[in-house]
C-alpha cells in the first residue's frame, strides 16, 4: 500500500473521529440543557407550591422524581464527558499518526527530487566532459 493511500485512509479515520467527538459534544450540551431545564422546573414548582396550598401536597412527589431525573442526567453527562476525553485522546493519536505518514511522504518526495537532481547533474557533467574531450581532441588534431 502506498503512503498516499495510507494518508488518505488516515484522513478519513481522523474525520470520523472528529465527527464522533462533535456528536459527543452536542450530546453533552443537550444533557446540560436538560439538567438546567429540570432545575428550572423544580424552582417553578416550588414557587407554585408556595402560592397554592393545594399544589403543595403533590410537590414532594414531583421534587423527588425531578431530582432523580436530574441525578440520572448528571450521571449520563459524566459518562459522556468520559467518552469525550477518550475520543479527544483518540483523535489526537490519529492526528499524530497522520502527521507521521505525511512527514514520511514528504521525506520520500524530497529524496526522489534529490535523486533526480543528482541524475541531472551527472548528465550535465557527462555532457560537459564529452564536450571538453571533443574540443581537446579537435585542438590536438588541429595542432598536429
Amino acid at each position: 500500500m502506498s503512503l498516499k493511500t495510507i494518508i488518505r485512509l488516515q484522513k478519513l479515520q481522523l474525520d470520523e473521529k472528529r465527527r464522533v467527538l462533535a456528536e459527543l459534544h452536542t450530546l453533552a450540551d443537550r444533557l446540560r440543557a436538560e439538567i438546567e431545564r429540570v432545575k428550572q422546573e423544580i424552582v417553578h414548582e416550588q414557587e407554585t407550591a408556595r402560592d397554592d396550598f393545594s399544589v403543595s401536597f403533590t410537590y414532594s412527589n414531583f421534587a423527588q422524581a425531578a431530582m432523580e431525573r436530574g441525578r440520572k442526567l448528571g450521571e449520563s453527562l459524566g459518562q459522556v464527558e468520559m467518552q469525550i476525553n477518550i475520543a479527544t485522546d483518540e483523535m489526537a493519536e490519529a492526528f499524530q499518526e497522520l502527521k507521521r505518514f505525511e512527514l514520511a511522504e514528504e521525506e520520500r518526495l524530497k529524496r526522489e527530487r534529490d535523486k533526480q537532481k543528482r541524475k541531472e547533474a551527472a548528465m550535465l557533467d557527462e555532457t560537459a566532459l564529452v564536450g571538453f574531450r571533443r574540443r581537446q581532441a579537435e585542438e590536438e588534431a588541429a595542432g598536429n
